[in-house]
């Protein structure tokens, strides 16, 4: 089962990875320095940092699904 309160949702526009709200400072569409590309690399699991380019908190992405960020922290209250 994955862990709801640590997994966030995303979106993919136009080769862009987005996410609607910051889970820590809750600025809107937030543009993340992260490429389709590697996603896969993420899939087959490599780890990667990601760090919020409004606020720069940072997480470490364990695992993504194609509508899901799994990452090392609690975002959200499950």
């Amino acid at each position: 089962m994955i862990p709801f309160e640590r997994a966030w949702p995303y979106d993919i526009i136009m080769k862009d990875i987005y996410v609607q709200s910051c889970p820590f400072c809750q600025q809107d569409n937030v543009l993340l320095p992260l490429r389709p590309r590697e996603l896969e690399d993420i899939r087959s699991g490599k780890k990667r940092l990601l760090v919020f380019p409004c606020c720069h908190s940072r997480v470490t992405i364990l695992d993504a699904d194609p509508d899901y960020l799994l990452t090392d922290t609690i975002l959200r209250q499950a």
